[in-house]
């Protein structure tokens, strides 16, 4: 299992991640107010600003710190490893 590092030592499965997406827009905004009345929002983001919003194939909606530029940087990492030698 990959484990991409989400910020502030936070990890998520990089099989189970479906986007990260910016939090700014009204639709995105609606689907983490769903998520938070149904007991889905994990916030992850350590009372900073929300810069991404992470959707799971668990229905899970993860909010983080970083921005999603940083995120999937990270998991293309994950998915391209770099040989050395």
């Amino acid at each position: 299992m990959k484990l991409i590092n989400i910020g502030f030592g936070n990890m998520v499965s990089a099989q189970r991640l479906l986007t990260v997406i910016s939090p700014d827009s009204a639709p995105v905004k609606r689907l983490i107010q769903e998520a938070r009345d149904r007991g889905m929002l994990i916030d992850a983001s350590y009372g900073r600003k929300t810069r991404s919003v992470l959707i799971m194939d668990t229905d899970h909606v993860i909010l983080s710190g970083l921005e999603p530029k940083t995120i999937a940087g990270r998991v293309s990492e994950e998915e391209d490893p770099v040989e050395e030698g």
